[in-house]
């Protein structure tokens, strides 16, 4: 049961009567952040007495006067210039915390209305190692399909893999022109990758070749009106207008000058290099040669086919690795290609609808209100992603059934979206939910995107090998430093184990640093602050798991006789009525994950649970209790607590350790 929405459900009755839109009004209530003012509270008195008019604090007793909740709240309390103050009965809460003692759903309900969702998330290029940037999507994805799925949503996950695009024009490029033989046959995945990257450097110092003389000239430009202004300037004290141009031209003269720098960066890492330099000069069109060997690829050329068809298996392996490491499962997985089929009749439909239009020889849909229009079809007549994913949608509609498509997409894809969404709309897909799960960057210490010394992007599985590797030191760390009475030194994990426990901190930890900030912040990697074994990590999470553990171990207690044992959980103390309420909570927690496609709300449930059961277990005897029924009580509140912090982890695809 839900408490949070049992109670806003009471105020809405009486709210509904008192204005015709209750629900902004129902949202101010919410659980208190001091326990002095009670276990909720409610603030919606003052807003709505300012809309109609009348004192808050007497609006305030009047709902209170209205409400029917004695068989779970002490009577009410009004307060300040009109707060409702709620505290739940402890018989109430008694009753429910011991009816999840065993329940093995630990008191969370089936979705009464399932949906039918799909969730896009992951989607690498199968062209290239998966780096840092595709962990965002594949952990937030993940955890969001693993909340739906728990909440009995009926869930399918969608891997849309890159395979078809003009990266591997460049690897088909690469491969019949700059293959290195030796390392293709002992790496083939590595040295793909690298013919991607040369390519792509190589093109884009042709590109950069190409435009530094214009930038050299807008710069210049800029400088001369920046340098013109400044002389006038004594004459313009006080001119707005004047300042606003000038600060606007040293602006531009600046952001110029920035991508004169860029540019020559760029020529300059070819230049510096014999080998590359020389690789450039030998292939001055390379760019051109590689958008055609996509076009042959899209064509059905034989040879590429056969190429695609070899190197395809051979990438989807190596990524598959890195979701085995994660634990990491999809649904259904079905690359670009798997959609070309469908693309001309995706446009020809929309024309037919009169939804898309020629314009400039290309075809677009022009959506009103939106300035630029939405390209399914370029003027050379090669598709677009837009044509892509508006054929993912008609088959997640038609194949899989789907009431709610969920894209875990960065936030520089916001746009994109946008139009896709009203796209769809206008297709006629008006009853559908789409829904863009936007994010943030990873960033270094230095708060730039997150690269090695040399500026490559960092790899997926040397960023989990890193963390792993400085999760066994501590894991090493801590397990020399366990003694018995007598001071000996008592290790208890062996060399396998320690590996084990590493590698469930070190992923855990990386997983968890990602989904405890709002997804659509940034935030900094910092491997030593994620693997804290205090504050909002995942491993304090799992070092509070394996410490209920150790209470059990040392007593030599099993849990699930203890649960099916004729004991139950009372209060004796106010701690144990907190974390009572706290594990109670759970249910809020996930129910604000799936309205907001937030997993750190979980993730500040489960820290919070972890503080809560840390200070029971300093303020509350549990295995030198004397009370038999005492102990019995705090040892039930002790494998619950367990069970909430294990089940949320694992709802983040995070797992735990029985000893750490």
């Amino acid at each position: 049961m839900n408490t949070l929405s049992e109670l806003r459900d009471r105020f809405e009755k009486v709210l509904s009567e008192l204005t015709p839109t209750p629900d902004p009004f129902v949202a101010m209530i919410k659980p208190t952040q001091d326990a002095a003012f009670g276990d909720f509270q409610a603030n919606c008195a003052m807003p709505l007495a300012k809309q109609r008019g009348t004192n808050p604090r007497s609006l305030a007793a009047e709902i209170v006067g209205k409400l029917d909740v004695t068989d779970l709240c002490h009577p009410l309390e009004v307060a300040g210039p009109g707060f409702i103050n709620i505290r739940l009965k402890d018989e109430w809460l008694i009753e429910r915390i011991n009816n999840i003692v065993s329940d093995a759903r630990l008191g969370i309900e089936l979705a009464t209305k399932p949906k039918r969702v799909v969730i896009d998330y992951s989607a690498p290029n199968v062209a290239k190692p998966m780096h840092v940037g595709h962990l965002r999507s594949t952990v937030l994805g993940n955890a969001l399909y693993r909340v739906f799925k728990f909440c009995d949503h009926q869930v399918v996950g969608d891997n849309h893999i890159g395979d078809w695009g003009t990266q591997f024009g460049m690897i088909l490029f690469g491969y019949k022109n700059l293959l290195d033989v030796s390392a293709f046959e002992s790496n083939a995945v590595g040295e793909l990758a690298r013919l991607y990257r040369l390519v792509s450097q190589l093109s884009t110092y042709h590109d950069a070749k190409a435009e530094l003389p214009e930038t050299i000239k807008q710069h210049e430009q800029y400088r001369e009106q920046r340098e013109g202004l400044e002389k006038e300037s004594d004459q313009h004290q006080g001119d707005k207008d004047f300042a606003k141009d000038l600060k606007t031209t040293r602006a531009n003269e600046a952001q110029w000058n920035q991508q004169i720098v860029a540019l020559k960066r760029i020529i300059a890492d070819i230049e510096s290099s014999s080998l590359l330099k020389n690789l450039a000069d030998t292939h001055p069109q390379i760019a051109e040669l590689a958008r055609l060997e996509t076009a042959k690829l899209h064509a059905g050329d034989e040879e590429n086919t056969r190429l695609w068809n070899q190197f395809v298996p051979q990438c989807l392996a190596a990524i598959q690795g890195i979701y085995d490491r994660l634990d990491i499962r999809f649904d259904t997985t079905h690359g670009e290609s798997y959609y070309n089929p469908m693309l001309a009749n995706v446009v020809e439909e929309m024309q037919t609808k009169g939804l898309a239009v020629e314009s400039d020889k290309a075809i677009c849909v022009f959506i009103p209100g939106n300035a630029a229009p939405f390209l399914i079809r370029k003027s050379d007549g090669a598709f677009t992603y837009a044509t892509t994913d508006l054929a993912t949608i008609r088959y997640r509609v038609k194949d899989l059934n789907a009431d709610t498509m969920i894209y875990v997409v960065d936030t520089r894809q916001s746009e994109h979206f946008r139009l896709l969404f009203e796209t769809a709309r206008l297709w006629g897909y008006v009853d559908r939910q789409f829904v863009h799960v936007n994010f943030g960057t990873i960033l270094g210490k230095d708060n730039k995107p997150y690269k090695t010394r040399s500026g490559d992007t960092v790899g997926l599985e040397s960023l989990l090998d890193a963390a792993v590797a400085k999760a066994r030191q501590i894991v090493n760390e801590n397990d020399d430093r366990k003694k018995d009475d007598a001071g000996n030194p008592t290790p208890e994990l062996d060399d396998v184990t320690r590996a084990a426990v590493a590698e469930t901190v070190g992923i855990g930890a990386i997983k968890y640093a990602d989904l405890r900030h709002n997804r659509e912040s940034d935030y900094v990697y910092d491997e030593d602050k994620m693997l804290a074994t205090t504050g909002d990590t995942a491993t304090y999470m799992q070092y509070a798991y394996a410490r209920v553990c150790g209470i059990f171990r040392r007593g030599a207690i099993n849990r699930e006789t203890l649960r099916n044992e004729a004991g139950h959980i009372r209060f004796t103390h106010p701690s144990e009525r907190a974390l009572s309420l706290q594990l109670l909570r759970f249910s809020e927690a996930l129910d604000g994950v799936l309205s907001e496609c937030r997993p750190n709300i979980l993730t500040d449930y489960l820290f919070t649970t972890a503080n809560s059961f840390s200070t029971f277990y300093q303020e509350c005897k549990v295995l030198k209790e004397q009370d038999a029924a005492i102990r019995t009580s705090r040892l039930l509140l002790c494998d619950l607590t367990a069970r909430v912090i294990a089940t949320g982890l694992e709802l983040l695809g995070i797992k735990t350790c029985e000893q750490m």
